[in-house]
């Protein structure tokens, strides 16, 4: 009974030492002490210490006054630690002056996980191998290639950056579904103005294959056929529609000038319909009628990535912002001098229809958050003025601003992401087995979510990097 005693006590100790790091050979690469620990899951825990080891979290445990054997120790005391913080809709390769500085803007924001929307392949294919090849000093990237249009292409490069790609038909669609595969994206990002036959190619090939789709209604169809089969829908866009009073009629008209454009182009075509459809639309599009709920409801098994920074811009203008001009001054002086320039120019314009889509946009989040309808942040960075890594900051406001409470706008950021991808459960909490993606701020957050902006070091794989 003694040796078992001692066999027992010994195992104890052992396992006692390693668990606060007391191994003197086997030292942590990582500990933050003494710091309050939040995550979406978990919440608030007060007084931890998280121990990193090979860029992951290996431990998180009560603070002691004992010294944790580490070859760099950070002191959390009065301070505050979330998981990374994700961008989910972002193009990387859109603004061609921003390109080589994307990575560290994004990390100095805290931003340590981006998914890209929307890019040639023959663009965003060799920076996503820089940004891989980068480790600690860039964000994680995902991305899904181009956005796959329909037999016109919205972003088609007259006039605007390229992003898009022609789909006229379901066989060219697979074509093109299997040329994305072969260059490894992550997921596939679905356009306007695709027809049913193609969504319907498309959504079955990634269904076949387990890769996510994220998507624009299209305006061939409605938000309550195309929303339930995919996993994520950007902007709010063509929701108004399907709410209207008049949504089969709406339908039937986007229907006709679809099948019949005329000599419009994809980008001609598509601002038609918005134009056209959106005012009347939003004359009876009430987020709170029942018409509206039975809408949100066919959504609560996709994520909503509202992007309000972008659809309330006109309500909000980034140039209103005291801190903007400080943080533009970090872009190039070309890239800042246009967008002070656009952004002071739209902030003294009244535009009636986009202050009528920034009020129905943050009534309908609000509303989606009470139906259940899970919500995820997203910018569409660098696209109106967004400063890559800031713009989620002000984004993750309006998100509570609309009725997210700070601990939900947070899961939006950091879980909602990460279940978009399946890896929930390696990424976006502060717990053992989480990747160490990390972001230490000066202030308590669920007290008020601007203090995400306060930001005193950011962790990116396992590494101390601002």
């Amino acid at each position: 009974m003694k040796t078992m005693s001692m066999t027992l006590l010994v195992a104890l100790v052992v396992c006692v030492a390693s668990r606060n790091g007391n191994a003197a050979q086997d030292p942590y690469d990582l500990v933050i002490e003494h710091v309050t620990v939040i995550d979406g899951v978990s919440g608030e825990r007060a007084d931890r210490s998280v121990l990193i080891r090979d860029e992951v979290i290996v431990d998180v445990v009560e603070s002691s006054k004992t010294a944790i054997p580490a070859v760099e120790t950070i002191d959390g005391t009065g301070k505050f630690l979330i998981p990374g913080l994700w961008d989910m809709h972002v193009h990387i390769v859109y603004e061609e002056e921003l390109v080589e500085q994307m990575p560290s803007l994004f990390l100095d924001y805290g931003v340590t996980s981006v998914r890209d929307t929307g890019a040639l392949l023959e663009k965003i294919t060799p920076e996503i191998a820089r940004w891989r090849s980068m480790g600690p000093d860039a964000p994680d990237v995902f991305f899904s290639g181009p956005l796959l249009d329909g037999s016109l292409v919205v972003y088609d490069g007259d006039g605007r950056t390229e992003i898009g790609v022609s789909n006229p038909a379901a066989a060219a669609a697979s074509v093109q579904f299997d040329r994305l595969m072969d260059a490894g994206v992550d997921f596939i990002k679905i356009y306007e103005l695709v027809s049913p036959e193609v969504f319907d190619a498309l959504a079955e090939a990634a269904a076949g294959r387990g890769l996510p789709i994220a998507a624009h209604v299209p305006l061939s169809m409605t938000a309550e056929a195309a929303g339930p089969r995919v996993n994520s829908m950007e902007h709010l866009r063509n929701i108004e529609t399907a709410c209207a009073d008049n949504a089969e009629d709406l339908h039937q008209i986007r229907t006709r000038t679809l099948n019949q454009p005329g000599d419009r182009s994809g980008y001609e075509l598509r601002a038609h319909l918005h134009a056209t459809q959106r005012p009347d639309a939003l004359d009876t599009a009430d987020p709170g009628s029942e018409k509206c709920r039975q809408v949100i409801r066919s959504l609560t098994g996709t994520i909503q990535v509202p992007t309000l920074r972008l659809n309330t811009i006109t309500r909000h203008s980034p140039a209103q912002r005291p801190d903007w001009s400080e943080h533009l001054g970090r872009l190039p002086d070309k890239v800042a001098g246009q967008w002070q320039a656009t952004a002071d120019y739209f902030a003294g314009q009244t535009s009636e229809l986009g202050n009528r889509m920034s009020d129905w946009s943050m009534a309908l989040a609000g509303e989606m958050l009470r139906q259940g309808v899970p919500i995820g942040a997203g910018t569409d960075t660098p696209i109106g003025q967004a400063i890559p890594g800031y713009s989620l900051h002000t984004e993750l406001e309006r998100l509570v601003e609309a009725g997210l409470t700070p601990i939900q706008a947070l899961t939006s950021a950091t879980i909602r992401p990460a279940e978009f991808f399946h890896l929930d459960d390696t990424m976006g909490q502060v717990r053992p087995g989480m990747e160490a993606d990390l972001v230490l701020l000066a202030a308590n957050p669920l007290d008020d979510i601007r203090y995400t902006r306060r930001i005193e070091a950011v962790i990116s794989d396992g590494n101390r990097v601002r």
